[in-house]
């Protein structure tokens, strides 16, 4: 147990426009774990980012219509999103760019002005109408080739964020960490040797939120941890406000009566898979994540908070 009682030393820094957090033990593996780290979220940015223009994805996006080659990288966070959408009933959908692009989420996050009040408001009824789903898009893992029809624009944010704090983890234990965790605006990943007593997380709407913000602390020692919320990612467009959730269904913000969802699960892409699943599920969402046994915590509008699947009801637990 004596690599597990060794000092953890933290390190944060901008990335994907938001805070990514590392945590290592011992303290001596931090700068090799950190480079690691950097270069893993900078290979997924380069292969996955729907706003660089010079991603992976663009030009897969720009070349709608037709087979193009794509990259292993990019290939295998194509294959999780398509498999996020066959485990979630389609209600998280890769295919949702083009909606998010006309609900107003165009840019970069940072680039974006958010809704200065920060709470829900009416979702305007936008209803587009849908070339396709993720259903149409193929994947040819052999010849490394994607088709997706002409009309659809792919969009990996309900699955790459995690998907690459998986990944960012494993790099961060590749490097000669004992144990690791790198959150990545809140989604969190663990590997290796917890730290004793394990790895304390404040789970709250907004991960850039003060401690003594509403919340729960937990303990988390493997897997993943995600939280997918309506609050934070908001911004107006016209008179309406908007939010990143995108409603398969109607091409419009999903209407849901849950401001977030946080999940535990093996992975923190599954985690997060499961969370943006539960807020377009909506009123569904309680028994459908019951049937996955995935422990969650739902908080709605008014900040009432519903544990399921064993999720620690306790202010101060352990998960």
């Amino acid at each position: 147990m004596a690599g597990a009682q060794a000092p953890k030393t933290r390190v944060c820094w901008e990335a994907f426009a938001t805070t990514v957090v590392l945590e290592v033990t011992p303290a001596a593996a931090a700068r090799a774990a950190e480079r690691a780290v950097r270069a893993e979220l900078e290979a997924i940015d380069e292969a996955c980012s729907r706003f660089r223009t010079d991603s992976e994805l663009s030009r897969l996006n720009a070349c709608a219509g037709r087979p193009t080659a794509v990259g292993p990288l990019l290939l295998e966070a194509l294959e999780l999103a398509l498999r996020a959408a066959a485990l979630t009933d389609g209600a998280v959908d890769p295919t949702v760019g083009e909606s998010l692009r006309l609900a107003g989420y165009d840019r970069d996050w940072s680039l974006l002005a958010p809704d200065p009040g920060g709470q829900p408001g009416p979702v305007p009824e936008l209803r587009l109408r849908r070339v396709a789903g993720w259903r149409a898009v193929s994947l040819d893992p052999e010849s490394g080739t994607v088709l997706i029809p002409a009309g659809i624009s792919i969009d990996l944010g309900a699955t790459a964020k995690a998907w690459a704090a998986d990944r960012a983890a494993a790099a961060a234990l590749a490097a000669g960490a004992r144990g690791a965790l790198v959150s990545i605006g809140g989604d969190l990943a663990v590997s290796g040797e917890p730290p004793a007593g394990g790895w304390p997380v404040r789970v709250t709407d907004d991960h850039r939120a003060a401690p003594d913000a509403p919340g729960q602390t937990i303990t988390v020692r493997d897997g993943g941890l995600a939280t997918s919320g309506t609050t934070v990612r908001r911004w107006r467009r016209g008179d309406s406000e908007m939010h990143h959730i995108i409603d398969p269904e109607t091409g419009a913000p999903a209407n849901t009566p849950w401001r977030t969802a946080s999940v535990a699960a093996a992975s923190c892409a599954e985690a997060n898979i499961a969370a943006t699943a539960a807020l377009v599920k909506g009123a569904g969402a309680a028994e459908w994540l019951r049937a996955q046994r995935l422990p969650a915590r739902l908080v709605a509008h008014d900040g009432q908070v519903l544990c399921l699947a064993g999720w620690p009801a306790q202010a101060e637990a352990a998960a």
